[in-house]
């Protein structure tokens, strides 16, 4: 009993150093990617949708053509409407118009009312808040007709043939309610994968570049799932295995490569060469070692 104690609290303890790195350099990372200083502390319509949040997402990418350009590439998006542009392999899952985002404009998608609902995937929706075309959209959350935190969209002309596009999510963590925190959790840490696809989804489909293939995305997203299950197993293994100095590096070993494949400005690339390395590293490890003993004659 005594050596399970004793493993589960080294488990614990590796886990949390994971955490810390994900709270003290991961997460501010994630919550402003691509944006610069001026775009994280201005003003934005829609922040009034909650005053405090508890999380509080800024990014930002420049895309190399004009609002008008950009504006119907945005207002379809949606689960049940457009797509969002991504992981179609996990957004698309049970999206009853299609599978895959669109690579078209879609006019009957085009003139959405305030009021009109948004879906977002099967277990959330939000509804259009604000509609001011060629500069903000605003995804509203609510319960009870009350709005809790919601996305902005905002598009700022740098010049006629370049604009930033601005995402903003706000809301706070539900702690009473079991169902919406874990939803907010999963989001917490794999918002940041959606946003960091889903930006350069409306560049390319704005800019009329090619858009990447569903091989190539679900390839991407497979070794995304990779890295956080390699972690989970790690901490498994050291769960039910004898704890050891070596055991217990490997568990902070998996949890840094998680964090910097899913949280860096790495190329997934070198993420897919990192993970396999990791892995081949772990079987050569557990593979015992055979001596060629002749006996003498």
């Amino acid at each position: 009993m005594k050596g399970v104690l004793k493993r589960i609290a080294a488990v614990l303890s590796a886990i949390l150093l994971v955490l810390a790195v994900y709270f003290v350099w991961a997460r501010p990372y994630q919550l402003r990617w691509g944006a610069t200083d001026s775009e994280v502390l201005r003003a934005m319509p829609g922040d009034s949708l909650d005053l405090h949040p508890t999380f509080l997402a800024t990014r930002a990418i420049t895309i190399d053509t004009s609002p008008e350009a950009i504006w119907p590439w945005l207002v379809q998006m949606g689960f049940n409407r457009a797509g969002f542009y991504g992981y179609d392999i996990i957004e698309g899952i049970g999206n009853t118009r299609s599978f895959t985002s669109a690579d078209s404009i879609i006019p009957e998608l085009q003139h959405p009312k305030v009021g009109d609902a948004v879906p977002i995937s099967l277990a959330a929706q939000t509804q259009f808040s604000e509609i001011d075309p060629y500069r903000v959209l605003i995804w509203a959350e609510g319960i009870n007709g009350e709005h809790n935190g919601g996305f902005i969209w905002a598009l700022y002309p740098i010049n006629r043939n370049h604009t930033r596009l601005v995402s903003r999510i706000r809301w706070s963590h539900h702690w009473r309610s079991p169902w919406l925190l874990s939803l907010e959790l999963l989001t917490e840490f794999t918002d940041h994968l959606a946003l960091r696809k889903i930006l350069p989804g409306i560049k390319v489909r704005a800019e009329n570049k090619k858009i990447p293939t569903m091989a190539i995305q679900t390839i991407e997203f497979f070794f995304y799932f990779a890295a956080a299950l390699i972690f989970l197993y790690s901490i498994l293994f050291a769960l039910i295995k004898p704890l050891t100095r070596r055991t217990y590096l490997l568990v902070l070993a998996a949890g840094a490569m998680w964090l910097i494949i899913w949280y860096s400005p790495l190329w997934i690339g070198a993420g897919a060469i990192l993970e396999l390395s990791f892995i081949g590293y772990c079987i050569k490890s557990r593979t015992p070692k055979t001596g060629h003993h002749r006996s003498q004659s």
